[in-house]
């Protein structure tokens, strides 16, 4: 029985402990045995909680004398170590900060923990989330369990790796430009990047308990990576809704947060674009998605219009996006760091930039700018979908691709959809829906209206009835079953 719990979806392992199939010690250990065996290889751990199996064997005790049992009762889940955990060493990947335990919980950890969650440790990222790769000078790369050449992404390629490879059911990740989605969409599992402020952040990204920990104010949102739509509809039950200490945070009640039955997802007004008409994407990729959205269009009666929404040109969204960063971070405690240990280049970059007033003000108006033609697109569309990068997974200890192997035309531009919903406060998706010729996953990103959380649940769990995914492992003779769909 241990040898394939930790191959369950997290809704069937927290079913299996409340009928008393198995505990959740028995459950939790099933996974630690999991990851002894395959994360050498992919290094998604970089902190594993000592009290793990005991806080399970807590958990079962609780259970036998009669205590309420919760959604997530016995459930193992894995935190990002850019997220504070309580008596759990929390790095930020940064080796200023190699020895930080916090003595409090973040927000949503402490929530997943309420609902009967116990934690497995935490899972390595990018320096201070600075880039969209995982690798730190502390831990080293993260390996995409699809195929050890590749990377995982980031900056939370720790989590979706785990996920990918059966190392937990549930990764808490966060996402300020696309770090929920870009990882998953490599590694072919699900996440969701809630509506900005529906999920409260404490002390993440508000109080600067550390140096860098405060930084993303505006743009940083904490959601889920899993492998089942199911269970991300979970977990955004049990961490979502208003927290005081917050003061970006909205109220759950905004939106229904109810699990997805399908229904929502029937008869919408959807826009597409391989492209949003500033991009360019990798043909193999471009053809995997097209193929996906005219089966869900055609599955679902949708009305379903190809689009090139009225976007200033990529450079100045990009722009507009890195100004917004440099804005929300202490760029000062970004150069101590960087004068007393070596630091990523993306840090680097951000802290010895002279930026000036005048590209800050461009980037505020072009900000506001960018919100109001987002809010536009959705009076008249329900949902907008684009590919979730413009390239699959390339190969690990770069920052970019190489041109020859990404199919695109400027390497620094393999991510270029998923930082629009940050800069805007839409709720984004990333759903596995194919692989290349190469075996890797290809993700379709759908991004909503504000507080339209339940409704992009919805769609998710119909991608995922239309192409079914499997646990992506490394050495493993069973392969996962995405449907080999080719560009076309």
């Amino acid at each position: 029985m241990g040898s394939v719990l930790w191959s369950l979806s997290a809704a069937e392992q927290a079913r299996g402990v409340r009928a008393g199939e198995w505990s959740a010690e028995e459950l939790m250990q099933s996974v630690l045995e999991r990851i002894r065996a395959v994360d050498g290889e992919i290094n998604a751990y970089c902190t594993l909680d000592v009290a793990a199996l005991e806080n399970a064997a807590r958990s079962d005790r609780e259970r036998r004398a009669g205590a309420p049992l919760f959604p997530l009762h016995g459930v193992p889940f894995s935190v990002k170590d850019l997220i504070p955990t309580a008596g759990v060493r929390t790095t930020l990947g940064c080796a200023a900060h190699a020895d930080w335990i916090p003595v409090e919980d973040e927000i949503a950890v402490a929530r997943l923990r309420a609902a009967g969650g116990v934690l497995i440790g935490k899972t390595n990222t990018r320096e201070l989330g600075f880039g969209v790769v995982t690798d730190n000078a502390l831990f080293g790369p993260t390996r995409n369990p699809w195929n050890l050449q590749m990377t995982a992404a980031g900056s939370s390629g720790g989590a979706a790796a785990a996920v990918a490879a059966g190392m937990g059911a549930v990764a808490l990740g966060s996402d300020g430009g696309g770090s929920l989605r870009v990882p998953a969409a490599v590694c072919g599992v699900f996440s969701i990047k809630p509506t900005f402020g529906l999920v409260p952040l404490y002390p993440s990204a508000r109080v600067n308990l550390r140096s860098g920990l405060a930084n993303w104010e505006s743009l940083e949102c904490i959601g889920p990576i899993t492998r089942t739509v199911e269970d991300s509809a979970l977990i955004l039950q049990a961490i979502a809704g208003f927290d005081i200490r917050d003061w970006h945070s909205a109220s759950a009640a905004c939106m229904e947060l109810e699990r997805p039955d399908g229904s929502r997802a029937m008869k919408l007004r959807v826009a597409y674009s391989t492209d949003l008409g500033v991009a360019n994407v990798n043909p193999e990729v471009a053809g995997i998605v097209r193929r996906a959205v005219t089966q869900l269009a055609a599955a679902l009666d949708w009305d379903l219009s190809l689009v090139s929404p009225d976007l200033p040109p990529l450079a100045e969204l990009r722009n507009t996006f890195l100004a917004t960063v440099a804005m929300d971070a202490n760029r000062f405690e970004l150069a101590q760091i960087a004068n007393k240990f070596s630091v990523s280049p993306d840090i680097h970059e951000l802290a010895t930039r002279k930026w000036t007033a005048e590209e800050f003000d461009f980037a505020c108006e072009s900000r506001r700018r960018i919100r109001h033609a987002f809010q536009v697109f959705t009076d008249i569309y329900d949902v907008l979908l684009t590919p979730t990068t413009a390239t699959s997974a390339f190969p690990v200890g770069r920052r970019f691709p190489h041109r020859d192997e990404a199919g695109i035309e400027n390497e620094r531009e393999w991510s270029p959809f998923a930082f629009l919903a940050n800069l805007t406060g839409q709720p984004a998706t990333n759903m596995p829906v194919g692989r290349t010729g190469a075996g890797l996953p290809v993700g379709l990103q759908a991004i909503g209206a504000r507080f339209s959380d339940g409704l992009l649940l919805d769609i998710a769990q119909a991608a995922e009835e239309l192409f079914p995914h499997g646990v992506a492992c490394a050495r493993e003779s069973a392969v996962p079953s995405y449907p080999q769909t080719q560009a076309g």
